[in-house]
């Protein structure tokens, strides 16, 4: 449990804003975590980047850091908490080059990749359980990922288990499709 001050203006109807929630969050949680938070409001439309990134930017106390960063790495276009994690741990580990959501045109039909890299054609999805469990959605994501390969993309799937316990391993091998693509940053960490 957390303390803070707050004003009349923070609760309206005795809870508090969403704004001020997000600001919450992103002072005290971790960045990955704060970063979904804020990600997921953005996209919800609760909220927008500006009066974020000010509000962040005002705040005092323990917490600015992280939170100006969450301002500063913000997107609307995330459509999960997995696929805001993974771009957590990019950001964290930095893994440049990466754009949400990146539409790929194919030579069937214009494929959407959780993240994707221009140049390197690489696409990474976080792969949630719950959006795939059925045959009929199994056997689209399938074909999707058939269509990228066809068009020369390589796709590396990561489940919720590894993005959120096996960083390390995640982010190696997102460096060695990079290097294997020739747009290796081998001299980071």
């Amino acid at each position: 449990m957390h303390w803070a001050p707050i004003t009349k203006d923070d609760w309206p109807d005795r809870i508090t804003s969403v704004l001020r929630t997000v600001l919450d969050c992103a002072r005290i949680l971790p960045f990955d975590e704060a970063l979904a938070v804020a990600d997921g409001a953005l996209a919800k439309g609760l909220m927008n980047r500006e009066e974020f990134t000010r509000a962040a930017d005002t705040m005092r106390g323990p917490g600015r850091p992280n939170a100006r960063r969450v301002a500063a790495a913000m997107h609307a276009g995330a459509e999960s908490f997995l696929e805001s994690m993974l771009r957590a741990l990019l950001l964290t580990e930095q893994i440049e080059g990466f754009e949400p959501q990146l539409l790929v045109e194919t030579g069937s039909f214009p494929v959407r990749v959780d993240l994707g890299h221009r140049q390197a054609q690489v696409a990474l999805e976080a792969e949630g359980y719950a959006f795939h469990g059925s045959s009929g959605d199994f056997a689209a994501d399938c074909r999707r990922y058939d269509e990228l390969v066809a068009m020369g993309w390589l796709v590396l799937r990561f489940t919720y288990w590894q993005v959120l316990n096996e960083k390390k391993w995640v982010a190696e091998m997102i460096r060695a499709a990079l290097l294997q693509r020739g747009c290796g940053q081998s001299d980071r960490k």
